[in-house]
């Protein structure tokens, strides 16, 4: 199994509608493909239940060394290294579906590159690294989570969603409550919400002797304890994200120049071009795309260049957030207006009137975990998509993952389904649209998010815009290999770097940038 194949056809249709009033179980399939996409998704389990943490897989006996080693290395080789899996008694693991995260690094020259990692089912692991720039490199895998770990995710993602939940405010002739809120809430005086236009649902306990349009904000509520002794022990954080340890030594790259002019053959950015893994690195802290010519935005004119005249939609969680952020700070002439609401909701909005640029970022729907905001001012996707024109000038940029790790993948999955059909009836009636999808980014190490639960969502992502002439920007490879530690919330250079190439989308006919491909040299001091 290869944890970062996510090709996978698409499906229309995958689950049946299902009654909200019912527990969260998966629908029946509707057909073959349906299968496909579970299988994209599809996990190596435990084949027993663990009865003590030390019959999980130990960081601390983990261990790695090179395959196929030689004297010398150039770069556009590959490099690879076997992992071996064993348990806190030292005994080697029979099985798979640990959860491995590698990386190829130098900090002098502030470079990195996503490693493949490949399960072979019996214990033993395999990671492959593109050697992409010339100078020394060093190996870093983490045991992220344990095969038994990633089974408690697996089925508490299933069986509680609930773990986390959410406040409604209701006002109604003076007075005020504070009730429940989910997709789905139990008790037998509900209130029901459905959005007229996407379908999406909602519920909160209906407080007594107030009518349910009386529900006004709405928040975060909490997280439930959801986990026994045992299960904490496997999630702990003395055996997650742990470095584990390996004889390979740091290597020498030299160089080849028909890699470094490989990259500037590649075509530029644009809709429905082929992924490949990894799909590029870092040199320099400057992320070098090997799907598309990416360009690099080094001056605040160069970004307003390419944006002007646009009409740019935003919609998603606070990691798309930074991207607003990002570019409000970077463009001086791009003012934010206040618009009198929750800054972590949204929506925001920043204009340039002279270059004709008008910026927008709003949270997707629920489930939002947010501050108290206003309900009207939450807005699902697909019914905001309804009530845009498109056009040659409009830009669409969603990202949707960060706040569904909680819930089963049927939830996410009707989701993904509403959101495909209104990006689809935007392409048709204005097919000159860009339409770009942030993917999901590392950062999450708890029962309630998770790298492994966002990789498993970021797999179904993909596979639901394979072929719908979206971009499917891959933040994902951008944030597992960067030198800043992980953080949901990428730092400055990550974020700059995801903004540089989603701006080489939407601008590609502008000049591409010459990157020297040779080590920084050290400053001199004067004395």
């Amino acid at each position: 199994m290869d944890y970062m194949d996510k090709n996978i056809p698409l499906i229309s249709k995958v689950f049946e509608q299902s009654n909200t009033s019912q527990p969260f179980t998966l629908a029946a399939p509707t057909s073959s493909s349906l299968l496909e996409l579970l299988n994209v998704i599809d996990w190596p389990e435990p084949p027993s239940v663990v009865s003590h943490v030390n019959f999980s897989t130990s960081p601390k006996n983990c261990h790695y060394h090179l395959l196929y080693p030689r004297d010398t290395y150039k770069v556009g080789e590959f490099l690879e290294v076997t992992i071996t899996a064993r348990d806190h008694n030292g005994q080697p693991k029979n099985y798979g579906g640990d959860f491995f995260q590698a990386k190829l690094y130098s900090s002098s020259m502030k470079a990195g590159v996503t490693g493949q990692v490949k399960d072979h089912g019996n214990g033993s692991y395999s990671a492959t690294f593109l050697l992409a720039w010339p100078g020394e490199a060093q190996v870093h895998i983490r045991l992220i989570h344990s095969s038994e770990a990633v089974d408690v995710l697996k089925k508490k993602r299933e069986s509680d969603p609930g773990k986390v939940y959410f406040n409604g405010y209701f006002h109604y002739n003076g007075s005020s409550a504070v009730a429940e809120c989910n997709l789905q809430v139990a008790g037998n005086d509900v209130c029901s919400y459905v959005d007229p236009v996407s379908g999406d649902r909602w519920q909160c306990v209906r407080p007594q002797k107030m009518p349910c349009h009386s529900w006004v904000f709405h928040s975060m509520g909490g997280y439930r304890k959801v986990t026994n002794a045992l299960e904490d022990s496997l999630l702990g954080n003395s055996v997650t994200d742990k470095t584990i340890s390996g004889s390979v030594p740091t290597i020498d790259i030299k160089p080849d120049q028909r890699f470094s002019e490989l990259h500037f053959k590649l075509p530029s950015c644009r809709p429905e071009q082929k992924s490949v893994q990894p799909s590029g690195f870092y040199y320099q802290d400057i992320w070098t795309s090997l799907v598309c010519q990416g360009l690099y935005f080094s001056q605040p004119s160069d970004a307003l260049d390419c944006l002007k005249g646009k009409d740019i939609h935003m919609f998603g969680d606070s990691t798309l957030r930074q991207w607003f952020e990002y570019l409000e700070r970077f463009i001086p002439s791009l003012k934010r207006i206040d618009l009198h609401v929750t800054y972590q909701s949204g929506p925001l909005i920043a204009v340039d009137a002279d270059a004709g640029l008008v910026m927008r970022w709003r949270a997707h729907g629920l489930p939002i975990r947010t501050s108290k905001t206003m309900v009207a001012d939450i807005h699902y996707e697909a019914s905001h998509l309804a009530g845009i024109g498109g056009g040659p000038k409009t830009v669409i940029i969603l990202t949707l993952w960060a706040h569904f790790t909680t819930y089963p993948v049927r939830v996410y999955i009707e989701r993904l389904e509403r959101v495909r059909q209104a990006i689809m009836s935007l392409l048709f009636r204005s097919p000159e649209t860009t339409v770009i999808i942030k993917s999901a980014n590392t950062g999450y190490k708890s029962i309630y998010g998770s790298d492994w639960l966002s990789l498993q969502l970021d797999m179904l992502l993909r596979a639901a815009f394979n072929g719908t002439g979206v971009i499917i920007l891959d933040a994902w490879d951008m944030t597992s290999c960067h030198y800043l530690p992980d953080d949901i919330h990428p730092g400055p250079p990550v974020i700059k770097n995801e903004v540089d190439l989603m701006l080489s989308y939407i601008c590609p006919h502008l000049p591409r940038r010459d990157i020297s491909m040779t080590p920084p040299q050290p400053k001199v001091k004067v004395t």
